[in-house]
């Protein structure tokens, strides 16, 4: 490790950060957790960890967090936050961190997510303006995804989701984690654009029948049509454009699958996780 080892990481009680933040306390780092005023998620974040309470929505309350800090882990919450205050909140890295490590998305590496879509590609276009050293995790889904199953799982056993034949080379967060985490302890990886996927394709429908395996008992899958279950998305709280882009995505992999890469393997020296060590690791949701 080199002499930058004051880390901060952004949205750190998803499905995500607990996993960098255990990742980079293992590599001896001093980890502080950005996290709002009463989030449950807290309980998910390992003991040691320096939690630090700011809002990415108001820049100027992450001033203590960012003090002295010299690399991070950056995540935005597009669901629930707009990017207006991107800008001033790279600003206040800048002027702290050398490096940082953006979660971007598939859909820039594959030229679908514009620049203008103020999204993950918006985050690039400013972090490249920077001086920072940086590098973006262009990930697939994660494999955690699957969890928004669980509730019908431990119903009837009958999964309602559009496009069930849609291939996907689903990431583990762990994984993903471990690139990022070299990306902010290692030399060699600024200016890299890393296309960060699981080993596997599986269409949704197959992950299911593998979560369904673990379980020892058949599940079933039942395709919801597209404008339906937009509406559902919309209804539950996803932005339009969101939905839109989400479920023409699903539909372009009923046709093909999506990218795969190396990048875990090369960069940690390990294989990626499969998607059935994913169920088996948390088979216990889906009972």
């Amino acid at each position: 490790m080199t002499s930058q080892n004051v880390v901060l990481v952004t949205c750190a009680t998803g499905n995500l950060g607990p996993h960098v933040v255990r990742r980079l306390q293992e590599r001896g780092a001093t980890v502080r957790a950005l996290v709002l005023e009463g989030d449950p998620g807290i309980a998910k974040l390992p003991e040691g960890v320096e939690l630090f309470h700011g809002d990415l929505a108001d820049p100027g309350s992450l001033d203590a967090a960012l003090d002295g800090v010299d690399g991070v882990f950056w995540m935005w919450p597009f669901f629930t936050l707009p990017v207006d205050t991107a800008p001033a909140v790279l600003k206040k890295i800048e002027a702290q961190a050398r490096r940082i490590v953006l979660v971007s998305s598939v859909g820039v590496h594959i030229g679908l997510e514009r620049v203008d879509n103020n999204c993950h590609a918006y985050l690039e276009e400013l972090i490249e303006e920077t001086g920072l050293d940086w590098t973006f995790l262009r990930t697939t889904g994660f494999m955690a995804n699957a969890l928004g199953f669980a509730g019908q799982i431990r119903g009837d056993g009958v999964v309602r989701f559009p496009y069930g034949a849609a291939t996907r080379t689903s990431v583990h967060e762990a994984d993903l984690a471990a690139v990022g985490v070299e990306a902010l302890l290692t030399d060699g990886h600024a200016g890299q654009k890393y296309l960060v996927t699981g080993p596997e394709a599986l269409s949704q429908e197959e992950q299911v029948h593998l979560i369904g395996e673990a379980l020892g008992r058949p599940l079933g899958w039942q395709d919801v049509e597209h404008e339906a279950a937009r509406s559902a998305m919309v209804d539950s709280g996803w932005p339009p454009s969101y939905a839109d882009g989400a479920l023409d995505y699903f539909a372009m992999l009923t046709k093909e699958n999506e990218v795969g890469s190396t990048v875990v393997q090369d960069v940690t020296g390990r294989p990626a996780r499969t998607f059935r060590q994913w169920v088996d690791e948390n088979v216990e949701a889906f009972r």
